[in-house]
């Protein structure tokens, strides 16, 4: 067959991915893709950009797959789906780098270094792995555009960054203030609350209680819990909550008087004896009270108002001593009260001693320089040392760590720029709700909540490397210009400029039309988060170009990335499509969990406690991992515990049995055209559809998967389309592959194996079209052999690549529910079945037939559904009878009812004993009838199948119970009876040798079309094992498709093995051998082997009838017209005469082709005489036998193995008996020194008699097995 090609039995499938790649890159699939859809509807795609600094992770690798997933199923349906890899080229991860690479410290080393260079340091590194991310991606099988990428350092994608903030700057949404702000001293820069959310970690902080004495009565002293020691030298303030209750305590032990919360007194002492309550009051009695400063740094404060109580019902009782100190600029409730109170204002200097770098200023004299994570032990020493210290301990919390430096973040006060949120909140629940989410509880809950609770977005960062912030202000901040294009810059600068990095403008300045002089550009740039969110606009340098592509395909069909993203990319794609257009950025959204390290920790390299992805695709390939990833509670947004086991259980269990499938159908298609010369094409148009309930079966159920899985990708549910698939994949294999193994073998005929073969291949065909997104490589594997049996007639498009073919449509008219659920009534009969041969498997192994099934179910059509497929099931648990009943009683078979004593104790409480001895009172038929409902009132409470737990057990007394094994389900009860006698236990050692013979070709790499022979050896010879194999060769003949012989072996083997078979009372050795080629020849034997002619001779009055055979064995020993005249002189007894021959009336010549006349009846006379009339006959004259030699080769004719033999010549005459036969075989085949056995059956079971009469042989085939020689013994 033209191109069709053997598929091996062994599969590398990473080496077979790598040559799928190829492949791809030979013929450009990707970009020929994209120009067959270029004019469908747009589906449009959204990547987000990941940072080329790294490597990429499972996390990548998994969002990865499931756009490519998405976006190919999208092509398969009729879309053009543009597909470009993004790359985030600026902020903190890439300064970061830089920063540990030159070592870097702070603002000071960049402004030495100079911003031009630092950003040149950055630049070149932007891109250090986008190979590796190239490599990898491709290999995952991701059909991504990487040459039409975008990057967030491109100067036009920069410019539509600035168009964006422009339209909020213009909308008034953007404002600079000072606030307290999660703080990187690590990268210099304030975080978002979206990025300092991203890393919390337990750490172990200092928990220390510190006095301060009330100026009016300094021995009371109010007590203050913190565990940031470092923020208490910037303390400007203490806070109560106005309305819990506070106490004025002594402690017993040192005599103090502390004020403190009555709810908190527990904080300093472990029981009552240790204090004494002096007075109780609420806590707004406390408002005003001046106390003595701990430091003297800012006393100077206290003339605007510092260090006094204040109140706010943010002060919980949770936690601390119910006093909270205030350290407004590093704190944002300290802030805010703060700022109500008037201790501080906005136009002051702010009392933030805390440089960028995190450390203590001059103004903290006995500090100074001091990081102020390190300076907390000394912090203490100097409180104990001056008595301000009451209580020092550790503390364990969950802290906020910077995403890019993995440091402990700190809160500070800081000027930015923001971008105003808060009053969009109820916009922002708007649009999200229009936004379809997978799963959909992260859209109301994890997302939903985030949104509720936004606050304006810090989009500035005091850095360096990225898009700087448009707006060039004069020094005192009033005046304000906001720059929207690099045309505009151009207009108000009088400069050109083709960069717009800070190097590149930093240097421009604009006229003030204020009379404030030259405007200079603010010193920060954007967060990158802004860049990300503006990529749907940016990717397209909207409005600049595109304009109408762009609107005409926004907001975006799909988008997917991790659930960590809710409070990234998700929120600010949301955040600024919402500001700009009052719409959602995208429709249809799949957030998945994170994969994390086989312990549940997350993957670190550090610990290195995950495998790398690299060696995962190397040993297992790209499509493993793919489906691996995506059948796994990941893609419902849940975690994913990374197992490499759960990798090699994709192979093992999904791409091998559906490999083996794929090889099982090509395997047949070749045979059925070597041995029936009958050539396989598909074609769904002329496909037939044939009476087999299981082809049927498996069209209807393959047409109901297609329809499921189009519904349910249309919904972008992955989670319930992938096992649905590989549920398929057992269907296919284990199932209709097989049950129908015999017709796709061709045992019941070519028609119906060519009928099977075309649903084989067609439910193959469906089932690549639909995994081909899934399972990129496997998929396009087989299809570039398979595509050599789809007939060209029915292909109407490109079909060089299955990436390029559309879904298969659903073929509502094959879809069946009835044999459907006929034939899972028959698989829950088999697995049952299964249950019990399992348990038995020891005494009983499978290979045993058993005398009966008996299958019991309430429902008569159930019963009759189940009969329909009888004869699966009888074959597949190789039982001889199956039958049928709804009456358990007749087989001494009592069901019951046991209750779940967690489940219903716990709902029933009291009355749970008196429904549990209700239960046990129910009748036979109450609880059939619950069988068939699902639920049953008992003593007024309803009950339901997870109350109660149905079972079945035997009357022991009865002959079932000795007899047969007992399974059931909800619906069924199976009986097996497991009590075989000898023919089934003779039968079950004749599936052994089988399996035994089936498993030796396996070992030797045959295929079913290779012609062999197998000879076999028993030890001890003669005995059980010789018996049951003749007894029973002709069924393993039938199975193996090979002749089965006794030793000796005379010809090369291919493979020898000795095995021994065990069952529960013998052992018996059995040496197997295979040999090339079949030692019975397949020829038709109905007539004679060898070609003949019939002869009437009339000589003298004298008349005789005989045969000449023109060749013995065939095409050896060829007779000629002079050769027939010895013949005829030495059967005849003419002694030489001279003859003549006619055919009719027609004379031979001695050049006549006497093969040509084979099967004639020709005349034969003397020179001059007329042919008598000869009367016309089909068969010979004489009679006589056909011998196939079976397990030698003839030696005089060097390889003929099937000749004729005459039982008498001329007829009537020369009679042969059974010594005279073994003579004249020995004769013929030219082994006239060797002891030959007759038989007459081809599997050498039945020797034929001595006595025997040989006429009754007339028109036999007999087998001729020559026996060894002395040496060969």
């Amino acid at each position: 067959m033209v191109g069709l090609q053997q598929v091996p039995e062994s599969i590398n499938f990473p080496s077979e991915e790598e040559k799928i790649l190829q492949l791809w890159k030979d013929k450009d699939c990707f970009q020929q893709c994209l120009k067959q859809s270029q004019n469908r509807p747009k589906y449009t795609f959204y990547d987000g950009p990941p940072f080329a600094t790294g490597r990429p992770h499972y996390g990548h690798i998994l969002a990865g797959t499931i756009k490519d997933i998405v976006t190919r199923f999208a092509h398969q349906s009729g879309f053009h789906v543009d597909r470009r890899f993004g790359w985030d080229c600026h902020g903190l991860p890439i300064e970061h780098e830089i920063d540990k690479k030159i070592n870097i410290k702070g603002p000071d080393d960049v402004t030495k270094m100079g911003i031009a260079e630092y950003n040149k340091k950055c630049r070149d590194i932007v891109m250090t792995y986008s190979n590796e991310w190239e490599i990898a991606v491709r290999r995952m099988g991701r059909w991504i555009d990487f040459n039409n990428d975008y990057k967030t350092l491109y100067p036009w994608f920069m410019e539509t960054v600035w168009w964006v903030f422009k339209q909020l700057y213009d909308k008034g949404l953007v404002y600079r203030s000072v606030k307290v702000m999660p703080y990187s001293t690590a990268c210099n820069t304030p975080l978002s609350n979206l990025e300092s959310n991203q890393n919390y970690k337990d750490v172990q902080d200092p928990s220390v209680i510190v006095n301060f004495p009330l100026l009016e009565d300094k021995g009371v002293a109010l007590i203050a819990w913190t565990t940031t020691p470092w923020t208490l030298p910037s303390n400007l303030a203490l806070c109560v909550n106005p309305e819990l209750q506070y106490v004025k305590v002594k402690d017993n032990t040192t005599g103090q008087t502390y004020i403190m919360m009555d709810a908190r007194l527990g904080a300093l002492f472990k029981s009552e004896s240790e204090y004494t309550i002096l007075d109780k009051f609420p806590g707004k009695v406390l408002k005003g009270l001046k106390y003595k400063p701990l430091f003297q740094y800012f006393s100077k404060c206290g003339e605007k108002g510092a260090f006094q109580v204040v109140t706010d019902n943010y002060v919980k009782e949770e936690e601390g001593t119910g006093v909270v100190h205030q350290a407004p600029y590093f704190g944002a409730d300290d802030y805010r009260i703060c700022m109500e109170y008037g201790i501080i204002q906005r136009n002051q200097a702010p009392v933030c001693p805390v440089d960028s770098s995190g450390c203590f200023t001059r103004e903290v004299t006995d500090f100074v320089g001091q990081y102020v994570k390190a300076a907390d032990k000394n912090i203490i020493k100097w409180l104990k040392e001056k008595g301000r210290l009451v209580n020092t301990s550790s503390y364990t919390h969950s802290y906020p760590h910077c995403p890019r430096s993995d440091t402990p973040l700190i809160y500070k006060a800081v000027p930015s720029w923001f971008i105003r949120v808060e009053h969009m909140v109820e916009k922002l629940l708007e649009n999200n709700g229009k936004c379809y989410w997978v799963p959909d509880f992260v859209r109301e809950k994890r997302f939903g909540n985030w949104l509720r609770d936004a606050h304006d977005w810090a989009v500035s960062r005091n850095r360096y490397w990225g898009t700087p912030i448009p707006l060039w202000v004069s020094d005192d901040f009033e005046e304000v210009v906001c720059i929207g294009s690099m045309e505009e810059l151009e207009e108000l600068t009088g400069v050109r400029v083709t960069d717009l990095h800070m190097e590149s403008i930093d240097h421009l300045t604009i006229p003030s039309r204020c009379g404030k002089g030259e405007l200079r550009r603010v010193k920060e740039v954007f967060d990158c988060w802004f860049e990300s969110g503006s990529m749907p606009y940016a990717q397209a340098h909207y409005p600049f170009e595109n304009r109408k592509e762009f609107e005409d395909t926004f907001p975006a069909d799909f988008i997917a990335e991790g659930i960590d993203q809710t409070r990234g990319w998700f929120y600010t794609l949301l955040v600024l499509s919402t500001a700009l257009f009052g719409k959602p950025p995208f429709k249809n959204v799949i957030v998945n969990g994170l994969v994390l390290a086989s312990d549940g920790q997350k993957m670190s390299k550090r610990k290195k406690n995950y495998p790398d992805p690299g060696e995962i695709m190397k040993n297992y390939g790209a499509d493993a991992l793919r489906l691996y990833l995506i059948n796994s509670p990941v893609v419902r947004g849940e975690n994913l515990r990374f197992e490499e086991a759960g990798v090699h259980d994709v192979l093992k269990d999904v791409f091998l049995p559906w490999y083996n499938a794929y090889r099982f159908l090509v395997q047949n298609v070749q045979r059925l055209d070597k041995e029936e010369d009958v050539q396989f094409l598909y074609n769904e148009n002329t496909e037939k559809q044939g009476d087999n309930i299981m082809d049927k079966w498996i069209q209807s159920f393959t047409q109901s998967l297609i329809q499921f899985f189009k519904k349910e990708m249309a919904a972008y549910r992955l989670y319930t389309v992938v096992p649905r698939l590989i549920r398929f994949v057992d269907m296919l294999t284990n199932w209709y592959v097989r049950t129908n193994r015999r017709r796709l073998k061709g045992e019941s005929g070519a028609g119906d194996c060519l009928c099977a073969l075309e649903t084989l291949f067609s439910v193959l065909f469906s089932m690549c079209r639909l995994m081909a997104p899934f399972t990129p490589f496997i998929t396009e594997m087989m299809y570039q052999n398979l595509v050599h049996l789809i007939d060209p007639a029915s292909v109407k498009e490109d079909n060089s690549s299955i990436h390029y073919l559309m879904l298969p449509q659903v073929r509502e008219g094959l879809i069946d529910k009835r044999i459907e659920s006929a034939v899972s009534k028959m698989q829950s009969v088999i697995e049952l079945g299964r249950v019990i041969r399992d348990r038995q498997t020891v005494r009983l192994p499978v290979k045993i037939p058993l005398k009966e099934v008996v299958v019991i179910h309430q429902d008569p059509e159930a019963l009759k559904d189940i009969q329909s497929l009888e004869k699966y099931i009888l074959e597949e648990l190789n039982v001889r009878q199956l039958t049928l009943s709804t009456d358990m009683g007749k087989y001494g078979i009592c069901l019951r009812a046991e209750p779940d004593h967690m489940v219903l104790g716990k709902r029933l409480k009291g009355a749970f004993k008196a429904v549990t001895a209700s239960i046990k009172e129910l009748t036979k038929e109450q609880l059939e009838a619950f069988q068939m409902t699902g639920s049953i009132t008992v003593d007024g409470q309803e009950l339901h199948e997870d109350d109660l737990r149905l079972t079945y057990t035997f009357d022991q007394s009865s002959v079932t119970a000795m007899q047969y094994e007992k399974h059931s389900d909800a619906q069924v009860l199976m009986l097996l009876h497991v009590c075989p006698d000898q023919s089934m236990l003779d039968e079950g050692v004749a599936r052994e040798v089988i399996n035994r013979i089936q498993k030796l070709r396996q070992k030797a790499h045959l295929v079913p079309s290779d012609e062999i022979s197998v000879y076999y050896r028993c030890q001890p010879a003669g005995e059980y094992l010789d018996s049951v194999i003749q007894a029973h060769a002709e069924f393993i003949v039938a199975t193996t498709k090979a002749p089965l012989l006794p030793y000796p072996v005379y010809l090369p083997s291919l493979i020898v093995e000795k095995t021994q078979l065990k069952g529960s009372d013998f052992k018996l050795d059995l040496e197997l051998t295979i040999v090339k080629g079949s030692s019975a020849p397949k020829i038709n034997l109905n007539g004679p082997a060898c070609s003949y002619i019939n002869l009437r001779v009339k000589l003298a009055n004298k008349e005789q009838e005989g045969v000449v055979l023109l060749e013995n064995p065939i095409g050896y020993n060829r007779v000629d017209m002079n050769k027939l005249r010895e013949v005829c002189s030495s059967v005849f007894g003419t002694n030489n005469t001279q003859l003549s021959f006619f055919n009719s009336e027609t004379e031979l010549k001695n050049a006549s082709d006497l093969q040509a006349l084979s099967g004639t009846t020709l005349s034969v006379t003397s020179p001059g005489s007329s042919p008598s009339p000869v009367p016309t006959t089909d068969s010979l004259l004489c009679p006589y036998i056909n011998l196939l030699l079976c397990n030698a080769y003839a030696s005089e004719c060097l390889s003929g193995k099937v000749a004729t033999l005459l039982l008498e010549n001329p007829v009537g005459c020369n009679g042969l008996n059974h010594a005279s036969l073994l003579a004249e075989t020995a004769k013929v085949f030219g082994l006239r020194n060797r002891r030959l056995k007759l038989y007459l059956n081809q599997y050498l079971t039945q020797e034929l008699p001595a006595d025997s009469s040989v006429k009754c042989l007339d028109t036999k085939t007999i087998y001729v097995r020559a026996l060894p020689t002395t040496a060969e013994a």
